[in-house]
């Protein structure tokens, strides 16, 4: 007889001491299952009280670049000169009459000192104080309407709260007039104040709806709960880091969402598949102790793997220095880490104490009938036969699919970035109905234009020499100033066009190179999108380097194959195009807007496909490793490549597939959310869940692993022996290929395949080709 060829991993794929630490691991895990769920819920209860009140000391700002020319010279203005710096803005209307009659005056007037009275609240200024000249700029072109402007001094936490003190005193009918509180502050903490509410009620959407599907998925009441308290654990855990985070740096309330969602997300994710797996053990043997033991070892390793490769994704975020985009790293890299060690520790526990009882209140026994319930390693057959007729038809699925996904895509090709304003906001909000006034109403979009900083002693004339270059410039209208103070003064310039349109863009480029006899930097709200779309196209590719290192190292120490990690990343990225298009043709052209609740700005904020792509590549990542751990796991069991990842598509895709679901059905609640910078993120990333699940792993994984054949696990000698010392197996200890006999020369003859073949070792007969 001729010796069976042995399979990969018991030729030094997986380790014996990395077998020792996993069986370590798993006794200490399994030894006292109380006292880690004790321990556990103390944690959770002081998580609780270090994360209570979180959002009251987060931030709704966070899109400027801290170290931009434009970031300098806001500040620099807002010491020397407040008034040129107004973020609080109250709308007068004086109704049918003009602002110019004197009660209106008179009352207008009132207001104005009162605002000047209060702490905390500088630089005010109306059209009924100021020269003929700003005036203008503040009176509505219909006369009903002007403007009285102010700046309100601290941090956005000293902000919020003085907004609240003074506001309710002046919104509202004041004799001749009706009020209106806008501006900056006040968009900043009214979306702060939606952002809590429709978190809350996103929460309330989101739980019932997913203990449902979690029930449809398991058919267990008791199974279903165990991944809901793993993910409501993972976001009190959250919480907590970000309170305290809070008190070292600077962190977006927008984080708050991604906690949520990622914290139900993963953990579910982690929990189906280490649920799914121990019972499938557990129908196989009876032990529980075991079965958890073979889950630790085999789903346990590739939790931890997904865990690390959407943490990879996150931390990318890290090298950007705007904070609204850092914060959902410190945010995401927390609540993955901590789903994962729910998942591994306190999962495996209450698993041991439920044993069988863990399929107890089978709540679809009524409809099933009487007809006995599926052993799990019996589901997924359609997702067999399935895997089967795409490999069969393995070109034409794999052009089809890419060709569509492209075509989605396409819209995002035209692309505007901009920056987050008011219209983020429901049209109702005050502030909102406060800034589209301005914007409709009064000539030169007040707040919209580009302040120069002049910083050096100078002379008049030379102050009015640079003023008639600037002014010759092709995109200006007008100029105003200077207002000197000191050694420090600044201009104020208005361009032609929208406050961050193309001529705005290209006017602060050409501010900065026009000479001058003094230092100038300029800032403004095109001068800060500019600066930031500087930002992140230079660190762009640091970020997208660092994932795509990072990710092809972990993928490869998963599977040992060069072309696998490749395909993984190449799949990982196309999969995010529809993704990217409907956001484009969504919420920068405004389809749909009117089902959906949203003012389209017509722009993107320039952070968040950052934001996006990180986080929808991380996910997409989740679900690429579960289905290529079991395809590995087959492949090392059997040396079936075919064979492997039809089998890896049946026992995983309902998995991945219900793991999708229940996470759209988290990130659409999310997308409820009135601010549309959080609709946009809830409802894009729901999009891209799907497609990558659906589509992708569905589709073009199993075509694209078919044409590329057992070629998808060569790897060269070098890399090989490296997998064989640091990689990891999903293989169980001591497996050998149980499928094979010995035959002839050396070669070996397959056990009947699932769909009626033989499937070899050396001499592999293919099943997509030669049966069904």
């Amino acid at each position: 007889m001729t010796e069976v060829k042995k399979p990969p991993q018991a030729r030094g794929w997986t380790l014996p001491h990395a077998r020792r630490r996993s069986r370590g691991w798993t006794a200490l895990l399994t030894a006292r299952p109380r006292l880690s769920l004790l321990v556990a819920l103390v944690l959770t209860v002081l998580a609780v009280l270090a994360g209570s009140g979180v959002a009251d000391r987060l931030g709704s700002g966070g899109w400027e670049d801290p170290d931009a020319q434009s970031t300098y010279a806001t500040k620099a203005l807002e010491r020397a000169f407040p008034a040129s710096q107004p973020n609080l803005l109250l709308l007068v209307d004086a109704g049918t009459a003009s602002v110019d009659d004197p009660q209106v005056a008179a009352e207008a007037d009132r207001l104005t000192a009162r605002l000047a009275a209060e702490p905390g609240v500088v630089g005010v200024g109306s059209y009924w104080r100021a020269d003929r000249a700003s005036a203008a700029g503040l009176r509505a072109e219909d006369g009903h309407e002007a403007l009285i402007a102010a700046r309100i001094t601290g941090d956005e936490k000293t902000m919020g709260e003085t907004l609240d003190r003074i506001a309710p005193a002046y919104r509202g009918d004041h004799g001749p007039v009706t009020v209106k509180v806008g501006g900056m502050v006040a968009v900043r903490h009214e979306m702060q104040t939606i952002i809590q509410e429709d978190l809350t009620r996103a929460e309330m959407i989101a739980l019932p709806i997913t203990l449902i599907l979690l029930v449809m998925v398991f058919g267990s009441a008791i199974a279903a709960l165990l991944p809901l308290g793993i993910g409501i654990v993972a976001i009190l855990g959250t919480n907590a880091v970000l309170s305290g985070l809070a008190e070292f740096t600077d962190v977006s309330i927008f984080a708050m969402n991604l906690t949520t969602a990622l914290g139900l997300g993963l953990a579910i994710d982690y929990a189906l598949f280490i649920v799914r797996r121990f019972r499938e053990e557990l129908a196989g043997h009876g032990d529980p102790l075991r079965a958890v033991a073979t889950t630790l070892r085999t789903a346990g390793r590739t939790v931890l793997f997904s865990a690390l490769t959407v943490a990879v994704s996150l931390a990318a975020m890290l090298v950007f220095p705007q904070y609204f985009l850092r914060s959902f790293a410190y945010a995401g890299i927390a609540v993955v880490l901590l789903a994962a060690a729910a998942a591994l520790v306190l999962l495996p526990a209450a698993l041991v104490l439920l044993g069988h009882r863990v399929d107890s209140l089978d709540l679809r026994r009524v409809l099933r009938r009487g007809r006995p319930a599926k052993a799990p390693g019996e589901e997924g057959t359609a997702w067999a036969r399935a895997a089967t007729l795409v490999m069969r038809r393995a070109p034409l699925f794999a052009v089809a699919t890419t060709t569509v996904l492209i075509v989605l895509g396409l819209p995002f090709l035209g692309v505007k970035f901009g920056t987050a304003d008011d219209r983020q906001l429901p049209a109702s909000a005050e502030s909102h109905v406060v800034q589209q006034h301005i914007r409709d109403g009064f000539p030169g979009s007040p707040g919209g234009g580009l302040e120069v900083l002049a910083e050096g002693r100078a002379t008049s004339a030379q102050y009015a020499a640079y003023k008639a270059r600037v002014e010759r410039l092709p995109e200006v209208t007008r100029v105003e100033g200077p207002l000197v103070e000191g050694d420090t003064a600044y201009f104020t310039v208005q361009p032609r066009g929208e406050a961050v349109g193309d001529a705005a863009q290209r006017l602060v480029g050409d501010l900065r190179a026009t000479e001058a006899p003094f230092t100038t930097k300029v800032t403004g709200t095109a001068a800060v999108l500019v600066d930031s779309k500087h930002a992140i196209a230079e660190r762009l590719p640091w970020a997208a380097a660092f994932i795509t290192i990072v990710t092809l190292l972990l993928v490869f120490l998963l599977t040992g194959s060069v072309l696998i990690p490749l395909q993984a990343v190449l799949l990982n990225a196309l999969s995010l195009t529809a993704m990217f298009g409907a956001v484009v043709w969504v919420f920068q052209d405004g389809h749909l807007s009117g089902a959906l609740g949203f003012t389209s700005p017509g722009s993107i904020e320039t952070t968040l496909p950052v934001l996006m792509f990180c986080v929808a590549f991380g996910l997409s990542m989740d679900y690429g490793v579960f289905l290529l751990s079991r395809i590995k796991e087959e492949y090392d069991r059997t040396g079936d490549h075919a064979g492997a990842v039809r089998l890896g598509l049946q026992r995983t895709g309902g998995l991945i597939t219900a793991a999708a679901v229940i996470l759209a059905v988290v990130m659409v609640a999310i997308g409820t959310s009135r601010v549309t910078n959080t609709k946009m993120l809830g409802l894009g990333i729901a999009l891209a869940v799907l497609m990558d699940a659906m589509v992708v792993r569905s589709l073009l994984v199993p075509a694209i692993m078919r044409l590329t054949g057992r070629a998808t696990w060569w790897a060269p000698a070098p890399l090989r022996r490296f997998h064989t010392r640091f990689g990891l197996s999903e293989a169980e200890p001591g497996e050998t290929r149980t499928s094979g006999s010995a035959g002839p020369a050396g070669q070996t003859t397959g056990s009947a395949d699932t769909d009626g073949t033989a499937a070899g070792t050396t001499e592999e007969r293919d099943p997509v080709n030669t049966g069904g």
